[in-house]
């Protein structure tokens, strides 16, 4: 995966935090997704297609998750207090929203994105295809630990 095509993932999630969820995040380490350390309880997966295929993962900490929905929902925090199913399905949005945007900044790409799906689990298990190599950006949040992981190839690679 070429490196110049995950920032539009990482401007993305930066603005969907800010503007959506109120929260200012930022950047911190990029790195290949395998030497992330897996703190995260809960993430959106949305599948790319086009003229590539991979899939982009918004993974969060319990409290993250939790503090986004509250936001997203405009509830005060402690409100929530589990991953229920609104919580589950803010996760999903927030996941929509970062590949969404992301996908209008690569528009030569002529990408599809699927319908988010929401895993569970400590450490999540989420594979990507044995081809793609997926690049991760963990982000400074004041809620707690978060990351972004995308990984595609294009798709005459594939063959």
């Amino acid at each position: 995966m070429q490196v110049e095509y995950i920032n539009p993932f990482i401007r993305s999630t930066l603005v969907t935090f800010d503007t959506m969820l109120g929260c200012t995040i930022k950047r911190d380490k990029l790195c290949m997704a395998d030497q992330v350390s897996d703190e995260y309880e809960i993430s959106g997966v949305i599948g790319l297609s086009g003229r590539c295929q991979g899939s982009v993962v918004v993974s969060l900490s319990r409290a993250v998750a939790i503090q986004g929905a509250a936001a997203m929902l405009m509830m005060e925090p402690g409100e929530l207090d589990d991953l229920n199913e609104d919580v589950i399905d803010a996760v999903g949005e927030i996941a929509n929203m970062v590949a969404g945007s992301a996908k209008a900044e690569l528009e030569e790409l002529n990408l599809s994105i699927s319908l988010p799906n929401v895993v569970l689990g400590h450490p999540p298990d989420i594979r990507f295809p044995s081809q793609v190599k997926p690049i991760a950006v963990t982000f400074a949040c004041p809620w707690g630990p978060m990351a972004l992981k995308v990984g595609f190839t294009p798709v005459h690679a594939m063959i």
